[in-house]
């Protein structure tokens, strides 16, 4: 159980103190041994000042500092800055600095 911990500990400062968003979110698209259905990413809206959750599968496709979405069958940049956390089955895996889930 201990082990079991100090891993998911372990992985998440790799991600968080060593890898750029772009590069996880290229990771999880592309690397053979990730499952993007496991990951929910949380960005910050701009409007409402709250942490908004999609699956990694709702990311239509990364343009440059963009993640496009499609809502309300309009595409919908948002910039990769705005991404606070990413979270794998619940756990997270990237955050930024003193944000909170709820924040």
């Amino acid at each position: 159980m201990q082990v079991k911990f100090l891993k998911e500990v372990l992985t998440a400062l790799i991600y968080t103190k060593m890898q750029h968003i772009p590069d996880l979110l290229n990771k999880i698209k592309w690397d053979k041994k990730e499952k993007p259905e496991q990951y929910e990413i949380f960005y910050l809206d701009r409007i409402t000042k709250k942490l908004i959750g999609i699956k990694f599968k709702d990311i239509k496709r990364i343009e440059g500092s963009f993640m496009v979405l499609e809502k309300n069958n309009e595409e919908v940049n948002v910039p990769l800055h705005r991404i606070k956390r990413v979270e794998r089955k619940g756990k997270l895996v990237w955050g930024r600095k003193s944000l909170t889930k709820n924040q």
